[in-house]
């Protein structure tokens, strides 16, 4: 199972391109809203969550995904359901993602310490003692798993799925996508 935190503010294709790809991968997905079920992102548009951060269930988690968005981080660093969901993953063991400037959560929560991690420019003063890659679009290091912002969410998506799925799966779904195309 794989939950994507959205708060109001949230980045909508840093969150939906994952998601989106997961399941064409035949991932459970769920999309787990703060404060409700109807979330609105950064730009206006409005998505139904599958439940909310509150109805986790966190002993079938695999992975959690932290879209960004500032306003959709401020709603994370604000739910404390989230931030312990965060850290329960953590803590087991699981996948943790983020985008954008959903690392910063990431730092606050100290999971970027002595890890190589990426995010959205600018954001690097507040992703603690990390080192911090600007040049790639996608970094894995462990079970952390981050990108730079909505231009890389496709391959972010796609990164997850390998992680979950394996190569082979992964590049099934992005040849059916025309993903590998558009990185020619």
């Amino acid at each position: 199972m794989v939950y994507v935190i959205l708060g109001t503010g949230f980045e909508e294709v840093e969150a939906m391109a994952p998601v989106d790809i997961l399941r064409r991968c035949g991932v459970t997905v769920k999309t787990a809203g703060i404060g409700g079920l109807q979330i609105t992102g950064t730009h206006g548009i409005t998505v139904t969550a599958d439940c909310t951060v509150d109805e986790l269930d966190l002993d079938v988690m695999d992975m959690i995904v932290l879209p960004g968005g500032l306003g959709g981080v401020a709603s994370i660093n604000g739910s404390e359901a989230a931030l312990a969901a965060v850290s329960k993953a953590w803590k087991d063991g699981k996948y943790v993602a983020a985008i954008c400037a959903g690392p910063t959560v990431l730092a606050r929560l100290g999971l970027t310490s002595g890890k190589t991690v990426t995010g959205y420019p600018g954001t690097e003063s507040q992703l603690g003692d990390c080192r911090y890659v600007s040049n790639t679009p996608v970094v894995v290091d462990g079970h952390l798993i981050t990108s730079r912002g909505p231009g890389t969410a496709l391959l972010f998506g796609w990164k997850l799925a390998e992680i979950l799925c394996g190569t082979e799966a992964a590049a099934q779904v992005a040849a059916g996508m025309l993903l590998t195309e558009a990185q020619a």
